[in-house]
């Protein structure tokens, strides 16, 4: 996977938590069989930025911990392009761009008695998954996402 990884921190992400975030996420794509060639990023930031975030794009003016833009493949377009699956393949998805608040991260580890890098890995975890078109709106969708991302975050290791 192609992740890109931004730090928009006033302090600055420690190496090894960028390093936590780009292996947890590697394992996540593989682990749902995620094309090789798939593209994302991850942007870093504090509360107050992703307040701003929270409340422009979804009207809450609050900070909260991890937003997910998925990107829609689907688009209504006059000139649709084709090609044939070999180069198709070939093409790099972009799936989206998840922003992690690094406050909210430390708040919610200590408040839930847990590790800052299983907080992280978690919440890097669940927008992936959005990112992926899972949901937890509906009770269904919340059964599938939710021991899907417990599966993963444990199977690579970070357990609560």
């Amino acid at each position: 996977m192609d992740l890109e990884i931004y730090d928009n921190t006033k302090d600055g992400v420690p190496a090894e938590q960028v390093e936590l975030v780009k292996k947890v996420l590697n394992y996540a794509g593989k682990y749902i069989d995620l094309a090789d060639n798939t593209e994302m990023s991850v942007t870093f930031v504090n509360n107050d930025e992703i307040q701003k975030i929270n409340n422009d794009y979804r009207g809450v003016n609050r900070a909260t911990d991890v937003i997910s833009f998925a990107i829609e493949d689907e688009a209504d377009d006059d000139f649709p392009v084709i090609m044939d699956d070999e180069l198709a393949a070939e093409i790099p998805q972009n799936i989206g761009d998840i922003f992690v608040s690094i406050d909210k991260v430390g708040e919610q580890a200590e408040f839930l008695g847990h590790s800052f890098e299983r907080e992280l890995g978690f919440l890097v975890v669940h927008g992936f998954l959005h990112l992926n078109g899972y949901d937890h709106m509906q009770p269904e969708d919340e059964a599938v996402m939710f021991p899907l991302q417990r599966k993963i975050l444990d199977e690579y290791g970070l357990t609560r």
